[in-house]
């Protein structure tokens, strides 16, 4: 029987492609970070079910509370902004919210190191 495909393999490969990216582990997570902060946390979900990736946001914000509202389960917004997609290779993370939270995500640690847009 074949292995699913990693759901979290396009996001990796995304980060990583940003500029002046440096990819490590926190925990049991990666990392990637640019300028002195990290845009991007993915790893293995809850007890090691799924996968879950964590984007710092601002302008997108309403968009992940209203996820969250209607899937509680999958999205999570923090106090700080920090937001949690949870999800499967059954149920991945579309490519649309993704690719728009991982750019937003690595602009703004970009922006707060100095480095401009």
């Amino acid at each position: 029987m074949a292995r699913p495909k990693d759901p979290t393999d396009a996001i990796r490969q995304q980060a990583a492609a940003f500029p002046e990216v440096i990819k490590g582990t926190s925990c049991n997570q990666s990392s990637f970070k640019a300028g002195k902060g990290t845009f991007l946390f993915i790893g293995p979900g809850r007890k090691g079910q799924g996968s879950k990736a964590m984007f710092k946001l601002s302008a997108s914000i309403p968009q992940a509370q209203e996820l969250a509202e209607e899937d509680p389960e999958r999205f999570e917004v923090g106090s700080t902004n920090w937001v949690t997609a949870r999800f499967t290779a059954e149920a991945p993370l579309p490519k649309r919210i993704w690719g728009k939270w991982l750019k937003e995500s690595y602009h703004l640690t970009i922006a707060a190191a100095g480095k401009g847009k």
